[in-house]
C-alpha cells in the first residue's frame, strides 16, 4: 500500500516482474488486504494458542498471565510495529518479493477470500457505508501543481518552472501576453514609399502587419524574408507588397492560451491579431508570445533589447507603464493584482480614477508606486518599492495626503 503508483506503473511498462504482480495485486485493494489480514491473523492466533498452551503446562495459571504478557510484547514488536515500519521506508524491497507469495496464495485461498470479502462488504452496507473506493491516482490539476513542486532535486529547476508554466496556460489569456495596439508597428499603404522602405530596411520583425490607413483596416501580414529578393533586384513596389500579403488571422479576446496554442498549429499560423466584440483590433500575439510563457524570454527577441525593468540603488524598481502586470509578478515576486487591468499604467489609472502627475505617490496592495513620468495621458515610468506595507494611503503631487485605498 506504500507503493507509489506511478513508479510503479512505469516499472510495470518495463515489464518487471515484481512490478506486473503488484500492480495485478493492487487493482483489488479490497481482497488484497483480505488476503494479508488473513494470513497475519491466523499466525497470530495459531502463536497466541501454542503459547498459552505452554505457559498453563509449564506455570498453571500464572503462566497463561506470563505468556499473554510476553507474547503481546513480541508481537507488537517483531511481527506489527518493526515489520511494517521496515516495509513502509523500503516498499519495494519488501513488495515485489512478497508479491510472488501473495499471487499463487491469493488464487490458493480464493474461495475463503472471496467469502469474507463479501461478509465485510455486507457489514459495510448496513452501516450505509460502500465498499468501493475512489480512484486514488487522478490527480487535479492544483494537486498535479503540488506533485511538481515537490520534484525538487529530482528534475532540474529550469524543467519544473516549465512544467508549472505549463499547467498555468489554462488561466491566461491572449489578453494578457498581447503587444497592445499603441504598440503594434506595421506598414500603412497610404505612407510615402519612401517611409515604407526605410520602415522596412529598419524593422527587426519577420512577420511585418500591412494595413491602409488605421490598424483596423488591416490587409494583412507579409514575411521579410519574401521582401528582400524583391528590394535587392530593386523590383519591389506597393503591388508587389501587396501581392505579398497573406490574410490576416484574428483572435477573440478572452482566448486561453492553451486553445490559442492548438488553433495556430491548426490554422499554420504564427501570428494573430486579438479582436474585441466590436471587431476592432486590441493587440497582437504571436506563437513565439505564447512559447515564452513556457520557456522563458527568448534573448533573440528584438524587444529584448528593451529593458523594462532598472533596479535602483535604494533596491526599488523603475518601470515601463505599459510593462503586464503578470510579467510584473513574475519578475519582481511580488502580487500586485491582475485580475482587472493588464499593465501597471491601467493598474495604476483605474486605482486612481483619474490621470495623475509626475510624482504623485499611492500604495496597491501594501506596495509603494511612485509616479516617475506622465506623458499622452498615460502613466509612462513608475516606481515600484519591494517594501510591502498595509497602509493605504495616498500622497498626492502636492504633499497633501488622500486617505481612499
Amino acid at each position: 500500500m506504500s507503493l507509489n503508483r506511478y513508479r510503479l506503473k512505469h516499472l510495470a511498462a518495463k515489464n518487471h516482474g515484481g512490478a506486473l504482480r503488484a500492480v495485478a495485486l493492487l487493482q483489488r485493494p479490497d481482497k488484497l488486504i483480505t488476503l494479508i489480514l488473513l494470513g497475519n491473523n491466523f499466525i497470530n492466533i495459531l502463536i497466541t494458542q501454542l503459547a498459552t498452551y505452554l505457559g498453563y503446562r509449564l506455570y498453571g495459571d500464572a503462566g497463561i498471565a506470563i505468556a499473554a504478557g510476553f507474547l503481546t510484547l513480541v508481537l507488537l514488536l517483531f511481527a506489527e510495529v518493526t515489520p511494517k515500519t521496515l516495509a513502509a521506508s523500503n516498499p519495494e524491497k519488501i513488495a515485489f518479493p512478497a508479491a510472488y507469495v501473495y499471487q499463487p496464495l491469493s488464487k490458493l485461498l480464493f474461495p475463503l477470500v472471496a467469502i469474507i470479502d463479501w461478509l465485510a462488504k455486507l457489514i459495510l452496507r448496513l452501516f450505509l457505508l460502500s465498499g468501493k473506493g475512489s480512484d486514488n491516482d487522478a490527480l487535479n490539476s492544483a494537486e498535479l501543481r503540488v506533485a511538481v513542486n515537490e520534484t525538487s532535486g529530482l528534475i532540474p529547476d529550469s524543467h519544473r518552472d516549465m512544467l508549472l508554466s505549463i499547467l498555468d496556460l489554462e488561466k491566461v489569456t491572449v489578453d494578457d501576453i498581447m503587444v497592445p495596439r499603441s504598440e503594434i508597428i506595421g506598414i500603412d499603404l497610404e505612407d510615402e514609399w519612401h517611409d515604407t522602405l526605410k520602415l522596412i530596411t529598419n524593422l527587426s520583425y519577420t512577420r511585418i502587419p500591412i494595413y491602409s490607413g488605421n490598424i483596423d483596416n488591416l490587409v494583412g501580414t507579409a514575411m521579410l524574408r519574401r521582401i528582400l529578393p524583391l528590394l535587392m533586384k530593386d523590383e519591389f513596389d506597393s503591388d508587389s507588397l501587396v501581392d505579398l500579403t497573406r490574410e490576416g488571422y484574428f483572435i477573440p479576446e478572452g482566448t486561453p492560451l492553451t486553445t490559442q496554442l492548438i488553433n495556430f498549429r491548426k490554422n499554420k499560423r504564427r501570428i494573430g491579431f486579438v479582436v474585441d466584440e466590436y471587431g476592432d483590433i486590441q493587440g497582437l500575439v504571436t506563437i513565439e508570445d505564447i512559447l515564452e510563457e513556457i520557456v522563458g524570454e527568448f534573448t533573440t527577441d528584438p524587444t529584448a533589447l528593451h529593458q523594462d525593468f532598472f533596479q535602483d540603488v535604494d533596491g526599488s524598481f523603475l518601470i515601463d507603464g505599459s510593462t503586464h502586470i503578470r510579467e510584473i509578478n513574475r519578475n519582481l515576486n511580488i502580487e500586485l493584482p491582475n485580475s482587472g487591468p493588464r499593465t501597471l499604467n491601467g493598474l495604476i489609472l483605474e486605482h486612481m480614477e483619474f490621470i495623475p502627475e509626475a510624482g504623485t505617490s499611492m500604495k496597491i496592495s501594501g506596495y509603494p508606486i511612485e509616479i516617475m513620468q506622465v506623458k499622452n495621458n498615460m502613466v509612462k515610468t513608475a516606481r515600484i518599492s519591494l517594501l510591502q506595507s498595509g497602509d493605504p494611503t495616498l500622497v498626492l503631487s502636492d504633499g497633501q495626503v488622500d486617505g481612499q485605498a
